[in-house]
């Protein structure tokens, strides 16, 4: 099995189209086309994990944070992150980045984290925008149930819970032909007015080019008709954060300790406690203090993160518990669920998960 191979299974897991634009995910050292020997699942992609790699002959590491956030302009080995990529190279072991694209996946990292509590009723906190576009083309009506379901199949009309959504309307299409045209109604220079359907149907954004093949290929007119628009809706099942309930309520600093064991936190710091019971939890793995606001705004009796400065915590108002367990501690579960993945995707083949620690946090 190539590397390409098992990237084309990663990104089915984690659209790259999903991360951030700020973020450096994908390939990040490696040749694809290289046959993989074994996959090491870690959180960090470190020096320590690639001589794991290497040790338990992995020749791809697939790492949650990216070890290349920023561009290097000398790689001499003065940090930990040019000795990771100097060993990584030298070994020719590839390193592939999840990061935000599985942060923003309904199935990821805050799903992980709400599962991790047992939470319910779990929703997108800060759904992502600019993501969805929409289709319009215009066929005739025999030829308007193959295109539909061409569109359907390349992974357009999909809306929430639902699939293969789609508007249709009917209305009268003109056209005339020129000598080089080859008309699928009517003759060359002949004024055609004939009834079409007009077609509607949203996707997100990756999916263009893969849309836009299936109309060509399933469309009857030699110039096919379209029209694609940028959406201002919010895709629900897409974004940072997330909020979810608790079954049973608790009282808020039992709530605490309820995370911290379950997250295995060594300290959790937080907002005053404002005497009420917890019900309503938002999470947000990572570096979360820029969703405080919509924390509050989604009606949360608790925000759960990390990476919180001193200031931040006013900015809880009294109108909410807020709690930061540490960055790690948050994500915790990642490279739990990505090795699980991995495995039930490809079967008989090396899939491990990387023992070393990477927290580099400790608490006395």
């Amino acid at each position: 099995m190539k590397i390409k191979e098992i990237i084309a299974v990663l990104e089915e897991m984690a659209p790259l189209a999903y991360a951030e634009d700020f973020d450096n995910v994908g390939l990040l050292i490696g040749d694809q086309e290289s046959e993989a020997t074994g996959i090491l699942v870690c959180h960090d992609a470190l020096e320590n994990i690639i001589d794991e790699a290497i040790a338990k002959q992995c020749n791809l590491v697939v790492c949650f944070h990216p070890i290349l956030f920023s561009g290097l302009k000398k790689i001499t080995g003065k940090n930990y992150v040019e000795r990771a990529v100097i060993k990584a190279i030298k070994n020719d072991v590839a390193i592939y980045a999840i990061h935000t694209a599985l942060d923003n996946h309904q199935y990821g990292v805050n799903k992980i984290f709400c599962d991790a509590l047992g939470l319910v009723n779990n929703k997108v906190l800060i759904p992502k925008q600019r993501f969805i576009k929409k289709l319009i083309t215009f066929t005739i009506p025999e030829n308007a149930e193959q295109v539909r379901n061409a569109l359907f199949a390349a992974g357009a009309g999909n809306i929430g819970n639902y699939e293969n959504c789609s508007f249709n309307s009917k209305g009268i299409g003109t056209f005339k032909g020129n000598e080089q045209s080859d008309p699928k109604i009517g003759e060359r220079f002949e004024f055609v007015q004939t009834e079409e359907i007009k077609i509607e149907v949203t996707f997100e954004k990756h999916r263009e080019i893969e849309i836009l093949k299936a109309l060509f290929q399933s469309h009857v007119y030699e110039e096919v008709a379209y029209e694609i628009y940028d959406l201002q809706n919010e895709h629900q099942n897409i974004g940072l954060g997330m909020m979810g309930e608790l079954e049973i309520p608790m009282q808020e600093q039992d709530f605490l300790l309820f995370v911290k064991e379950k997250m295995q936190a060594d300290g959790i710091r937080h907002s005053s406690f404002l005497g009420k019971q917890v019900k309503k939890v938002a999470v947000l793995g990572g570096a979360g203090s820029f969703a405080i606001k919509n924390a509050i705004q989604a009606g949360a009796d608790v925000f759960l993160t990390a990476d919180l400065k001193y200031h931040q915590f006013y900015e809880a108002e009294n109108r909410l518990l807020l709690a930061d367990i540490g960055h790690f501690e948050s994500e915790r579960y990642t490279k739990n669920y990505i090795v699980e993945y991995l495995r039930k995707k490809i079967l008989n083949f090396a899939v491990i998960l990387a023992e070393e620690n990477s927290n580099p946090v400790k608490y006395l």
